[in-house]
């Protein structure tokens, strides 16, 4: 019996996020609607706790560039945007 066919079942690793592609996304699709400013606002009154819930928040306002985001991308734009100002825990 052969085994390789089960190999297409593994998960495969995560592809590392790319924070500089990040921020050539975020500057050019999300700057006209909201101002970096807006990521450096007292944490307390941030909706974002983690990584995971800074990728929600970045998915669901990408629907409002009238842009479709691969799943790759909005997770570029969370690393970047979890690099330069954020800085969550993973």
């Amino acid at each position: 019996m052969r085994l390789w066919p089960l190999l297409l079942l593994l998960p495969l690793p995560a592809a590392a996020q790319d924070a500089a592609q990040g921020r050539a996304l975020y500057e050019t699709h999300c700057l006209a609607c909201h101002y970096e400013r807006i990521h450096k606002r007292d944490p307390s009154r941030s909706l974002v706790k983690s990584h995971a819930g800074l990728r929600v928040e970045v998915a669901k306002r990408a629907g409002l560039t009238g842009r479709v985001f691969s799943p790759r991308e909005l997770d570029d734009i969370a690393e970047y945007l979890d690099r330069s100002h954020y800085k969550l825990q993973k």
